[in-house]
C-alpha cells in the first residue's frame, strides 16, 4: 500500500470517517477487498456517491488506461465490507450498466468535475466502471 493511502486511511479512522486536506467535505469510504489471485486482504480509500442506503464508487484510476486492481478484485469476490464514517457495512458488489451506469456517472461528474477529466483521458481506451455497493442484511 502506498504511503499516501496509508496516511488517508489513518486520517479517516482517527477522525470518525472524515479526511482533511483536498478531501475535506468529500464523501469517502474505505473499501476492503481480497486480491483475486493472491488472496491478500487490502483496504483502499475511495470517494463515493451516496445512493439511497447504498454507495457508488468509480473505477476512474485518475484516467489511467487500465481498470484499478480493486475493481477486478471485487468482480472476483463481490461480498465485502466498507467503512463509512464510524460504521462497518457488509455490502455486495454490482457493476452498473447502460442507462443506470450513465446516470450515476453523470451525477458523480456533477458532484466532482474532475471525473469529467478522467473520462476524457480514458476515451476510446476503456469505459470507467461504476460499481454499486449494496448493503446486505445482517
Amino acid at each position: 500500500m502506498s504511503d499516501w493511502n496509508t496516511s488517508v486511511i489513518e486520517d479517516f479512522r482517527a477522525n470518525g470517517g472524515k479526511v482533511g486536506g483536498g478531501f475535506e467535505g468529500i464523501p469517502m469510504l474505505l473499501l476492503h477487498h481480497r486480491g483475486r489471485t493472491s488472496g491478500t486482504e487490502r483496504v483502499t480509500p475511495l470517494v463515493y456517491l451516496p445512493h439511497g442506503d447504498d454507495f457508488v464508487i468509480f473505477g476512474s484510476k485518475a484516467g489511467a488506461p487500465a481498470h484499478p486492481d480493486w475493481f477486478h478484485n471485487l468482480v472476483a469476490n463481490p461480498d465485502t465490507v466498507v467503512e463509512v464514517g464510524t460504521e462497518t457495512v457488509d455490502v455486495r458488489v454490482r457493476v452498473a450498466e447502460g442507462d443506470e451506469r450513465n446516470r450515476l456517472f453523470a451525477a458523480q461528474k456533477a458532484a466532482m468535475p474532475g471525473f469529467e477529466e478522467y473520462e476524457q483521458k480514458t476515451a476510446g481506451i476503456r469505459e470507467i466502471p461504476v460499481v454499486i455497493l449494496e448493503r446486505r442484511s445482517a
